[in-house]
């Protein structure tokens, strides 16, 4: 029978809270952890299959939902229990962390949809957080076998866990539109760099689908989404109240279109000032990736930055500028006529002209 066991992770009682990247951080590796478990062993020995698992954070540590295939209620909340103390132990960030809890709470909306998302262990996953752990629990997104940390197996039922620096470094040649001198750093660091863009890039990407997502679900802005966001709500805080369903589409547009520009070879410049910040957290993303895989070291980080600066080649102020970003309605504005947007991002293309949004900003 499938049960879908809902698991409370906690800090130490003695630790401060979480603050916003550490929250981010420990979800990606509990997410990490888990997509190399298939399935866990329960008490006596009996085999319970993990179908889903979706992570959200709180201040003090990360929630889990679980769902398994288990004989007993008992059963599934014994082993997913074992089995997330198990990952928490075995991840160095983690291991002082402790499981507060391990139930089924039977909550009907959120079985149901925990459920839907379980179909089957080969069934293309419908929740948003699913998703994501195919692109976070490894750069390729392959399964693997240890732990973590590249322990020894989190339980028999376990695939094998690929090299994250290995595949990362394999996703450099497509960052076809560089050479690598732009990094200004030996070949070794260079490769790694750019492979961290490319692997940042389907990270953004997806992540930027839930914001999408989250805007629509809740027909409402950043200002008022009670959901959490990825990147959003990140932007400058004065125009939440414009950052819409609409807005976030054409923002995400943007960042398919620039990054499929830096991956086909057909980049030239940046196109606008929405560019310049999807550029911003591509390589922020970057870092983060980096980081979580042990990877970040002073010497890529420089290279990151050359790189940015590179291709952020306007002399005019860049979108961390007050002054650049206080007209609103110029964010998908062309820089000139050989710049390019995304028609369907690009202010002509709008469903408001751009004049209107820049009446309403510095009116605010």
């Amino acid at each position: 029978m499938t049960y879908v066991v809902t698991v409370e992770t906690c800090i130490p009682d003695d630790a401060p809270d979480l603050d916003a990247l550490g929250r981010v951080g420990a979800v990606v590796l509990l997410e990490r952890g888990f997509g190399s478990v298939a399935g866990v062993e329960g008490p006596d020995g009996v085999e319970v299959d993990v179908f889903d698992v979706d992570v959200s954070d709180h201040p003090r540590g990360v929630l889990l939902t679980v769902s398994v295939a288990a004989p007993s209620l008992e059963v599934a909340e014994d082993a997913v229990g074992a089995v997330t103390q198990e990952v928490l132990d075995r991840t160095d960030q983690l291991a002082a962390w402790v499981v507060m809890s391990s139930e089924v709470r039977l909550h009907p909306d959120r079985a149901r949809e925990s459920l839907e998302a379980a179909d089957g262990p080969d069934a293309p996953p419908s929740d948003p957080a699913a998703r994501r752990a195919r692109h976070t629990a490894r750069p390729g997104g392959a399964a693997g076998a240890d732990g973590p940390d590249g322990d020894e197996p989190l339980s028999d039922v376990v695939e094998e866990t690929s090299d994250p620096e290995a595949e990362i470094r394999a996703l450099a040649t497509a960052l076809r539109s560089f050479d690598p001198a732009v990094f200004g750093a030996g070949a070794d660091t260079a490769q790694l760099a750019a492979g961290a863009l490319v692997h940042a890039a389907e990270v953004l990407i997806d992540e930027l689908c839930d914001d999408v997502q989250a805007l629509a679900e809740e027909d409402t802005d950043v200002a008022s989404c009670d959901g959490h966001l990825w990147h959003l709500d990140r932007l400058p805080a004065r125009h939440a109240d414009h950052y819409d369903e609409r807005f976030a589409r054409r923002f995400l547009v943007t960042a398919v279109a620039l990054t499929t520009r830096f991956t086909d070879g057909g980049f030239r410049r940046l196109g606008c000032l929405a560019d310049e910040l999807v550029l911003r957290f591509l390589v922020e993303q970057a870092h983060v990736a980096l980081d979580l895989y042990g990877l970040l070291d002073e010497d890529v980080a420089a290279a990151l930055e050359r790189f940015r600066v590179h291709v952020h080649d306007r002399p005019h102020p860049g979108p961390d500028d007050d002054a650049a970003l206080l007209g609103f309605g110029t964010w998908f504005t062309p820089f000139g006529a050989d710049r390019y947007v995304h028609p369907y991002a690009a202010d002509l293309f709008a469903d408001e002209p751009a004049e209107e949004y820049r009446g309403e900003s510095e009116g605010a």
